[in-house]
């Protein structure tokens, strides 16, 4: 169970009374509004510190927000301060305003370091982060940063309840960076040799994405991109350039038929390969031993 929602019953004899209160007053039409209207005219933060909880817990986190963002200065210095922070955060987490939410976590652990709820809101700051992540196709900051927040709360925390599923979201994270990547690649191998050595380009882009992520589940894609790009780099060359790079492309095949062995793209690198080595064979032969 959450701590958050472990203190609320630990609370709520305590304060079964005016939490029934409350829940009679949201009952009818219009309530909340004149409530509201109420509490704050009369500046009674106790009673709407805990109508907040209240709706907090009854799944109203707009009214939640709403009677938080209130009282937090108020009650800033005291536990409930610290408290409603953080349920504040949350608040926006299960409203689906990530952005917003991220922000409220770091102010969180910011503001209180060594506090009740800091693991959980290191590891929410993240997760939120990585929701409001937006296609690979655009900028990715929020990933980076989401990447980061998480592997700063592994590092704070090792053994945390929610390490696997921050691990997780970390490596799909770095998935989504290496999807750009390989977009981009994709993107650089069809331009071909339109206003430039397009290819070269690809296998670059292609290279260093596997280079920065050796695991990622696109690795086959990206190998193959290489493989690809290699060969026709070779056969668009001029005359002086063939022998080095067709060599290069028989190296990429053979790689490639190695590390995916079980691949359906194996035929196609035993077509690649079986062109490059006739390509070598078919250059002069001052060409080839230069090389």
């Amino acid at each position: 169970m959450h701590p958050i929602m472990d203190f609320f019953n630990l609370k709520m004899k305590k304060n079964y009374i005016i939490l029934l209160l409350t829940a009679l007053l949201f009952s009818s039409c219009g309530s909340f509004t004149n409530l509201y209207k109420h509490m704050t005219k009369d500046r009674d933060y106790d009673y709407m510190y805990e109508a907040a909880k209240e709706y907090y817990v009854a799944g109203d986190y707009d009214k939640a927000i709403l009677l938080l963002n209130d009282v937090i200065t108020i009650l800033k210095g005291s536990d409930r301060g610290e408290e409603s922070v953080y349920m504040l955060a949350m608040s926006y987490l299960k409203n689906k305003e990530y952005d917003i939410a991220a922000q409220s976590f770091q102010q969180y652990y910011t503001s209180y370091p060594r506090g009740t709820y800091t693991e959980f809101a290191r590891f929410y700051a993240g997760k939120a982060l990585w929701i409001s992540t937006p296609e690979a196709q655009l900028d990715q900051s929020d990933t980076y940063q989401a990447i980061q927040e998480l592997q700063l709360y592994l590092e704070f925390f090792p053994n945390s309840r929610y390490r696997e599923e921050a691990q997780n979201i970390i490596f799909d994270a770095q998935d989504k960076l290496v999807e750009k990547e390989l977009n981009a690649a994709k993107l650089y191998y069809n331009l071909g040799s339109y206003l430039g050595n397009n290819f070269q380009s690809c296998v670059i882009c292609a290279q260093n994405a596997l280079k920065d992520y050796p695991y990622t589940r696109y690795r086959e894609d990206l190998a193959l991109l290489v493989m690809k790009a290699k060969y026709e780099l070779a056969y668009n060359s001029v005359l002086s350039r063939k022998a080095e790079r067709y060599r290069d492309a028989v190296d990429e095949c053979y790689a490639f038929k190695n590390e995916y062995s079980e691949s359906a793209n194996v035929k196609l690198a035993d077509e690649l390969l079986k062109k490059s080595e006739a390509a070598l064979k078919d250059l002069p032969d001052d060409l080839v031993d230069d090389e």
